[in-house]
């Protein structure tokens, strides 16, 4: 398989508030590279959310815009590609949010949730958090809330059900927005 797992922590509750981004790359069923930065967003931090993820706004005092962000990683999000996340509408909600924010053009890709995939073909787990399945499946979760190891996990969890159950069944997962 070929596809980008993609991972958004946010700094508050805003679709629009995007304050780090992680892609793993995935190439003939094999990690082949990664992309994490922190992102400056437009707007205040909520407790929560930093008690939930560790960033701070001096973490981003100097980090890029989102606009600047998106140079980068635009490439991974075109019509045939496949975009994986684990929560998929948050991960897809913040993008779309952000982008209509910086009045960016929405780009059109493939989707496949794993907690939607994970629920089909591992019915026998009590919830499908990431974490959950995570240690189910023996994969490294060390810091969970942190986007480049969340974005890992989504990967090597995809790479497992394709290892597992094949791609059939995956396949009928697959979205196109």
């Amino acid at each position: 398989m070929n596809f980008v797992a993609l991972d958004f922590e946010t700094a508050n509750h805003q679709r629009h508030s995007a304050c780090s981004v992680a892609l793993t790359i995935v190439k003939n069923s094999r990690i082949v590279d990664h992309y994490y930065t922190l992102i400056k967003p437009e707007t205040e931090f909520f407790w929560r959310n930093i008690q939930v993820h560790g960033i701070h706004p001096e973490d981003v005092r100097h980090a890029p815009s989102f606009a600047r962000v998106w140079e980068d990683i635009k490439p991974c999000f075109k019509e045939n590609k496949l975009i994986v996340a684990h929560n998929l509408p948050f991960d897809r909600g913040v993008l779309q949010g952000t982008l209509d924010y910086y009045q960016i053009e929405q780009p059109h890709f493939q989707t496949l949730c794993t907690v939607q995939s994970s629920r089909k073909l591992l019915t026998e787990l009590p919830n499908h958090k990431l974490n959950t399945v995570s240690a189910h499946l023996g994969i490294k979760l060390e810091n969970h809330h942190h986007a480049l190891d969340d974005s890992n996990a989504s990967a090597e969890i995809l790479l497992y059900l394709e290892n597992h159950f094949g791609t059939d069944p995956l396949k009928k997962l697959v979205k196109h927005i």
